[in-house]
């Protein structure tokens, strides 16, 4: 099932919203947390996208959860959102999956606002006759309540965890103790019975009639009149705690059957904690509930959770699984604690690699800032080093082909016979100039940096594939190859003899290229041609002071004219150099090209056209030479049979991943064109990316989990498994 995991940011940045707008949450789940359930579920085996609550949240769903309308399996939504700013925050993200349409866990926008509501959580646990002690509401400090009784506590009405409570026992401290929450909550407060004695947290599972109530949590408090703060909370371990608490059957029963009661009057759904008082008595007070309990390894929840026999996994999963009963009628398997290696493999390598993407980022970002432009030889090197460090780690010997231009084109096997189940081809440089280089940084949902698309992204994605299938016990059950160049950049000029050679020895070849942002999967490619174009003025009796630079404003005019209403070929100017001899005008230049074009076909005209225009005479140079230097570099790539069967493949893969893929044809070459053309051969294997060869160059984050996926299924397939 997809799963969409939705959080809030610790801070607000304007961008995810309208405007900044009244009261700011103070809740919300590390990183580290959202982490973990994500884990979680990925070992339950749901395909899970872990995506920001603010203003881009539809989009991302839009694009992520499933068409039920369209026949496809219902995805659904698990809530750790407790909302950006603004009043009954808990109810912002349900309020929007009911408008969407989406289901999701935990409560509707009805429960969720009256339980955040601690006024109105006491009226309506009044009205149902469950004990609650009594309350007043202030509204200003100065407010008179005739029968108020103290001891008394003070705390916000809508706030929850703890905050801004405080004990008073007499009316200026009240007051004061009024004003303060009033300033900084901004809000009516809440002033309660304080009831002195034991404290007890209650943790609710399920739904009727199959609602599962938790062992009894007792918070060890030093003495009656102790309370436990946000404080205390946020202390590692926070205030001790007995699970299951000391109480007799008698007692037990009681709050059980409170629990319930007040779960069903409230209107809530799937999980949620009750927090008691029982005074010296044994008369037991519900204080309130909260409808998003705390899923943090250190709170009441998972506490009494694990003392009922639940792993965090089988917890996260099992809270999954009643909204799903609750909204479809059926269930689902839950997870054991460790890894299932009888397991699906797109379920142990989705949980390997959730829980190993922060490494993964790490390698990411190592090679991302390690400056590879073509001609930085020391540098491209360098990270072919880092890389092939790690692949021998992972089992395979290295074959290096010394390159004097530029950087050494490496070969990777894992095997010793002579045909490889799969080759795997990606580039080490990048074009990016010694000063143009974009550090690795994350913005947002995506992560930005120079060649992280068109290369470093999928070289961390083959590295995250190849460690899941180790960690699956599979990757020695897959003949696999790895050729990485380092002249990308210069189209392959070098390299596309050794991609032939080492194509002929595999049975399937794949690209590791980015995939288009909407998932694409490239089927077909561009050609590419360089020209270096060469111009030089032999006419003496030219004064122009310009020189020949006329001649290159003309010719730069004429190329954008031929390309600019052209849809199947693209020119552009990689550089234009204009000198002099011995300090006169610009009597010599050199214009260099790049041109794409869809078809051979294309590519002649293409080249004809060029021809033509550059040999043109221009007026004003009787005497005007010029050589054209043209380096066939990549052909295009158009769809054979053996192309489409494979991505028919793939496709039947990915769909067992719940990743959604299509055909894509890339503008800019690839190495699959100097692929033989019988063998199957697909790119874009990399995360999802876009912006080639810019500043905005970038992957989107979750992709890296779910392309690393798919690839290492789609290499176990290509060994016939």
């Amino acid at each position: 099932m997809k799963v969409a995991l939705i959080y809030n940011e610790t801070q607000i940045d304007p961008n995810d919203v309208i405007n900044v707008f009244g009261m700011t949450t103070k809740e919300h789940y590390s990183s580290k947390a959202v982490e973990r359930v994500a884990r979680a579920l990925e070992k339950g085996g749901h395909t899970v996208k872990v995506v920001e609550g603010d203003i881009h949240l539809a989009d991302e769903l839009r694009e992520f959860m499933p068409k039920v309308v369209a026949g496809e399996t219902p995805g659904m939504v698990f809530n750790m959102a407790y909302g950006i700013q603004g009043q009954n925050r808990y109810t912002h993200v349900p309020a929007m999956m009911e408008m969407l349409g989406i289901p999701y866990i935990g409560s509707g926008p009805a429960g969720h606002a009256i339980v955040q509501d601690k006024v109105m959580t006491k009226i309506i646990l009044q009205k149902n006759n469950i004990s609650t002690p009594g309350f007043w509401v202030f509204r200003t400090p100065e407010d008179k309540h005739d029968d108020l009784v103290f001891p008394v506590i003070v705390k916000p009405k809508l706030e929850s965890t703890s905050m801004g409570m405080e004990v008073v026992d007499n009316w200026e401290d009240l007051r004061a103790a009024v004003k303060v929450q009033i300033e900084k909550f901004e809000q009516d407060i809440l002033v309660e019975q304080f009831i002195s004695g034991r404290e007890f947290a209650v943790g609710i599972l399920g739904n009727n009639p199959n609602m599962e109530i938790l062992p009894i949590v007792e918070i060890n408090l030093d003495h009656p009149d102790q309370i436990q703060t946000i404080t205390d909370k946020k202390k590692t371990g926070g205030v001790g705690k007995t699970c299951p608490a000391k109480l007799s059957k008698e007692k037990e029963q009681e709050m059980i059957q409170m629990c319930k009661n007040a779960f069903a009057s409230l209107g809530l759904n799937d999980y949620s904690r009750v927090d008691f008082r029982m005074d010296k008595d044994q008369n037991l007070y519900i204080l309130e509930l909260n409808s998003m309990a705390s899923l943090g390894t250190g709170g009441s929840f998972y506490y009494a959770a694990k003392t009922a026999g639940y792993t965090y996994e089988s917890l996260i999963n099992k809270i999954l699984d009643v909204a799903v009963i609750r909204y479809f009628g059926s269930s689902m398997v839950h997870p054991e604690s460790e890894v299932d290696l009888t397991q699906p493999l797109r379920v142990v390598s989705r949980t390997y690699l959730r829980g190993h993407l922060q490494s993964i980022k790490d390698t990411l970002r190592d090679f991302v800032n390690t400056n590879t432009h073509v001609y930085n030889i020391d540098n491209v090197n360098l990270l072919g080093a880092k890389i092939t460090k790690r692949l021998n780690h992972l089992g395979f010997s290295e074959q290096t082909h010394k390159q004097q231009d530029v950087g050494d084109f490496h070969y990777y096997k894992n095997h010793s016979e002579p045909e490889n189940d799969v080759l795997l081809i990606s580039h080490i440089d990048t074009h990016y100039g010694p000063g143009d280089l974009i550090n690795y940084h994350e913005n947002g949902d995506h992560i930005v940096g120079s060649g992280i698309a068109e290369s470093k992204g999928g070289i961390a994605v083959m590295l995250g594939a190849l460690h899941a299938l180790r960690f699956a016990k599979k990757l020695k059950k897959i003949r696999c190859a790895i050729f990485l160049t380092t002249d990308d950049s210069l189209g392959g000029r070098f390299s596309k003899k050794f991609v032939k050679f080492y194509s002929k020895k595999s049975r399937y070849i794949i690209g590791l290229k980015s995939g288009s942002i909407d998932g694409g999967i490239i089927t077909t490619c561009y050609g590419r041609k360089d020209y270096q174009i060469r111009f030089t003025s032999t006419d003496q009796s030219n004064s122009n002071i310009h020189g020949i630079i006329p001649v290159l404003g003309k010719k730069l005019t004429a190329i954008e004219k031929i390309s600019k209403d052209e849809k199947n070929y693209r020119l552009s100017t990689t550089a234009v150099i204009a000198q002099g001899s011995h300090g006169h005008s610009p009597n010599y230049a050199t214009l260099s090209l790049t041109c794409a074009y869809k078809t051979e076909k294309l590519g002649e005209l293409l080249d004809s056209k060029i021809q033509t225009l550059m040999k043109k005479r221009e007026s004003g140079f009787k005497k005007l030479d010029v050589a054209i230097n043209k380096i066939q570099t990549r052909p295009p790539v158009s769809e054979e049979p053996s192309d489409t069967k494979f991505y028919e493949l793939v496709e039947d893969l990915a769909k067992k991943h719940e990743i959604k893929i299509k055909k894509y044809s890339q503008i800019i070459s690839s190495d699959i064109s100097n692929v033989p053309t019988a063998l199957p051969a697909l790119d874009g294997f990399g995360p999802l990316g876009h912006n080639y060869r810019s500043t905005k160059e970038s992957i989107v984050h979750d992709s890296i989990v779910d392309r690393a996926a798919l690839l290492a299924s789609v290499l176990y397939k290509c060994a016939g498994h």
